[in-house]
């Protein structure tokens, strides 16, 4: 009977329903207040625009909603899996399956396989819902909140180097030669990396070689005068295919296309370092709503009444959030090279599992 984790379909049921609806509960409430304070933070610009209302106050919360999802499901499912077990135990349920000869592992099964399920469902919402909501959340917030650019492959903050000379782009859409680039601002330099000339243009088109800028400003260093022209040509050296491998946002993009633009970047030399850490995180990521029950699992055992509980409920969250604190502090140091890309985005993953299942083992097992 100890190795069939799931004995009873009737407990798997109750105990996974009622799991469910805490997980949801909490991550409503968390969702409902962070939203209302980044409102707070962000209506004013939104609203600043002329012409933006309720209805873009709506847009916005509409595309942040889903990026507060992301972030904080893991979040609710530690605080939804202390509330559980401390709920189980205080009304003497945890009690009643271990007299009735459950292990500490068959209490939790079925919390470890809704956590899992959960995990999935993060996945598939992430690569299908979250990353068009930040691509488009982004280019809305290079426009400055106006209106909210049509293209599908928007890039924000563009940065590319011709020679001694840079190139930068508020926002970039399409790809190719049909690339049409915002808010540009070309600075030549000369051979020791002195700016020459700053050129500000409102937009900027692939010419063949070059790109053309278009209501152009030109501001000489050297004389500190200022001149406006309707049209300039300038980065001859930079084709579509650089600018195409110029930056992409992990953040953005899914999962299954994000693999493809990371060997493209590595088949042109690029450093893909912080590319990869990122991609592999878009798995460890939403698994690691798996790893919660077993941290919080702490809280369920141990006897009601004798005090204890509280602390216990307080061991299980202060592993929970150990665990966010390394998995983020290990993938930065992935981001700078510190660590390798898989290493960081698995290492906390799989150093929390021991260390949760340890702690079972040792006290309740």
């Amino acid at each position: 009977m100890q190795l069939d984790f799931f004995p009873s379909r009737t407990l798997t049921v109750y105990l996974a329903k009622l799991f469910v609806v805490r997980i949801l509960a909490v991550l409503a409430m968390l969702v409902l207040v962070l939203m209302m304070l980044d409102l707070l933070s962000t209506s004013g610009e939104i609203l600043a625009v002329p012409g933006n209302g309720q209805g873009e106050l709506l847009t916005y919360a509409g595309l942040r909603i889903p990026q507060l999802v992301q972030r904080f499901l893991p979040y609710s499912v530690l605080l939804a899996t202390l509330i559980t077990l401390v709920t189980l135990n205080q009304n003497s349920e945890v009690i009643a399956m271990k007299a009735a000869g459950l292990s500490a592992h068959q209490v939790l099964a079925p919390l470890l396989l809704t956590a899992l399920v959960m995990g999935g469902v993060s996945f598939i919402f992430n690569e299908r819902v979250v990353t068009r909501a930040t691509a488009t959340l982004k280019a809305w917030d290079a426009a400055d909140f106006g209106p909210i650019p049509e293209e599908s492959q928007v890039r924000v903050d563009v940065y590319l180097a011709d020679g001694t000379n840079i190139l930068t782009a508020a926002q970039l859409t399409g790809s190719g030669e049909n690339i049409r680039m915002r808010d540009v601002t070309w600075y030549r330099r000369s051979a020791d990396g002195a700016i020459v000339e700053q050129i500000e243009a409102a937009s900027a088109r692939y010419a063949g070689p070059g790109w053309q800028l278009e209501d152009v400003t030109r501001f000489d260093v050297a004389s500190a005068s200022q001149r406006e022209t309707e049209r300039m040509l300038v980065g001859t050296q930079l084709t579509p295919a650089q600018i195409d491998l110029a930056k992409v946002d992990p953040d953005a993009v899914p999962f299954w296309e994000l693999g493809d633009q990371i060997s493209a970047f590595e088949e042109a030399g690029r450093r893909t370092g912080e590319m990869r850490a990122k991609w592999w995180h878009k798995l460890s990521g939403p698994l690691s709503s798996f790893l919660m029950p077993l941290l919080g699992a702490v809280a369920a055992f141990g006897l009601a009444r004798s005090g204890a509980l509280f602390v216990r409920a307080l061991i299980g969250m202060a592993l929970g959030f150990a665990y966010f604190v390394v998995d983020n502090a290990a993938l930065a140091l992935g981001n700078f090279g510190g660590y390798p890309p898989f290493l960081a985005a698995w290492a906390p993953f799989f150093l929390f599992a021991l260390i949760g299942e340890t702690v079972l083992i040792r006290t309740e097992e």
